[in-house]
């Protein structure tokens, strides 16, 4: 059989980097921890690739399988589940469809048996081991490479396809275009108020009598009824918050070597004692909880909400957590009153998501964790300063402000794990953005610094910064502190 390489599967011609809509639920996903760039793309572009061998008929001629990884996804894949995801991926399973305990059961399974159920239809022998890694050969296109290949009984291959995992669960394979968007649904439908910067989005917003929120809104209305959008981003809500419920049950050491202590559970029955009616003094004990309790679960490969990476999930639902129950008005405001203020926040902050996945890189891999937490506590910035009352120009201070306060952070996970600094930092990170939002507002809106510039210069620092401190473990406090 002759080697295929496949043509996008789209009968739409795909549009420019510019033209091609990036939704709010594109920023917030269902996912599996503990990274969103080296767990949930990587099972992202196996079962894309088990989907092509299934579709175009070729399943039934395979015989052997050869999966490389390359640059960060080699050099931290362990440590990041990034095997095991690709093994879930090749049998068919997507991020928001799988539960931790069916990945045990699925792993469990391959490893006994030797063979891998591809596209949950196909057996072929392949283990875990079987992965090739590369971490000094970084593909072009990206820092997080892999290459699949599927061989018929004579050795012959039958479909070669390399993918790249470019941060918060975007994949893209090589020859289509980057374009990041990984909405499901039918053809792309541009957006009726385009933006690519936050100039663009602000002139929207006057121009329309509009909010960040307003103008996200608008875009996602031409592609779904607003019922769906609202329920939508109330699902990732609940989401959120049962990912930081399981944290709050669970006892013991984070998985891997490096013995983390769990500290969620125990602050939460701390804070139950010495806050039990919800002092405001105590909020950012509150926040602290919430972060630290997404982050843990994270790294323990819980289900999470990328937001818009793994490695930042607990900045989002630790300064929603503040907006909807400190905001002026929200301790004793109604679920209809909660409800709203979770949307516009979730709406304003993806506003401010576009922008960096735009204009720089939301990968780890790519930029450092200024791409991941950096980019996180911006959109939360956004979204909290538009709840607590900002203008449009104050919610553009509110993220450039704690965007410009992450500027330079480095990925240095210890042991290849997302737990140290990962963890604490995203903690750190939801305070900056609260701040930052404050800040805002006790300002007209006017600044020196807009959002674009920083935005430019995140990117722009990401490129000069050694690929030491971009998530590949050999920099940094990965190198600097003795993992046992």
């Amino acid at each position: 059989m002759a080697i295929r390489n496949l043509t996008p599967r789209t009968e739409v011609p795909t549009p420019s980097l510019e033209e091609v809509p990036l939704s709010s639920f594109d920023l917030f996903t269902v996912g599996i921890g503990p990274s969103s760039s080296h767990t949930v793309g990587p099972m992202r572009a196996a079962a894309s690739f088990a989907a092509d061998l299934s579709e175009h008929g070729m399943l039934n001629s395979v015989a052997t399988l050869s999966v490389r990884l390359y640059g960060s996804l080699a050099a931290t894949g362990a440590g990041h589940g990034t095997m095991s995801a690709v093994l879930i991926g090749l049998e068919g399973k997507l991020p928001d469809q799988v539960l931790p305990a069916e990945m045990d059961q699925t792993l469990a399974r391959i490893e006994e048996s030797g063979l891998l159920h591809v596209s949950a239809s196909r057996d072929v022998p392949f283990r875990e081991s079987d992965i090739a890694l590369h971490p000094l050969t970084v593909l072009d296109g990206h820092p997080n490479g892999m290459r699949f290949a599927a061989y018929d009984a004579d050795g012959a291959a039958i479909l070669e396809a390399t993918y790249f995992s470019i941060g918060g669960g975007f994949i893209y394979r090589e020859g289509d275009n980057r374009d990041g968007s990984s909405s499901s649904g039918p053809a792309v439908v541009a957006d009726p108020l385009p933006f690519r910067t936050a100039a663009q989005l602000l002139a929207h917003c006057r121009t329309e009598g509009l909010s960040f929120s307003g103008v996200m809104l608008r875009n996602e209305l031409a592609r779904r009824p607003e019922s769906e959008v609202v329920a939508g981003l109330l699902h990732i809500r609940d989401v959120m918050d049962e990912c930081k419920n399981n944290s709050l049950e669970r006892t013991g050491n984070l998985p891997g070597n490096l013995k983390v202590r769990r500290r969620a559970p125990e602050w939460h029955r701390r804070l139950r004692e010495e806050d039990p009616n919800r002092d405001p003094n105590f909020w950012q004990e509150w926040v602290n909880l919430v972060a630290l309790a997404v982050n843990e679960e994270n790294a323990s490969g819980g289900r999470v909400v990328t937001a818009p990476t793994n490695g930042a999930a607990g900045i989002i639902p630790a300064v929603l957590f503040y907006a909807t129950h400190y905001a002026p008005g929200m301790k004793d405001a109604d679920q209809a009153t909660k409800d709203d203020a979770t949307v516009r926040f979730l709406l304003a902050s993806a506003a401010v998501g576009v922008l960096y996945k735009r204009m720089a890189s939301i990968s780890g891999a790519e930029v450092g964790c200024q791409g991941e937490v950096g980019s996180a506590s911006s959109m939360a910035a956004a979204g909290l300063a538009e709840i607590l009352g900002g203008t449009p120009a104050q919610v553009e201070n509110a993220a450039e402000i704690a965007m410009e306060h992450n500027l330079g952070l480095t990925c240095d996970p210890i042991g290849g794990l997302v737990q140290i600094p990962c963890i604490e930092r995203n903690a750190i990170a939801a305070s900056k953005a609260i701040n930052a939002a404050k800040m805002a507002l006790w300002g007209d809106g006017e600044h020196r610094v807009s959002l674009d510039e920083v935005i430019i210069t995140m990117a722009e620092t990401g490129k000069d910064m050694s690929s030491r401190y971009k998530e590949t473990s050999m920099g940094g406090l990965a190198v600097n502190v003795v993992e046992c």
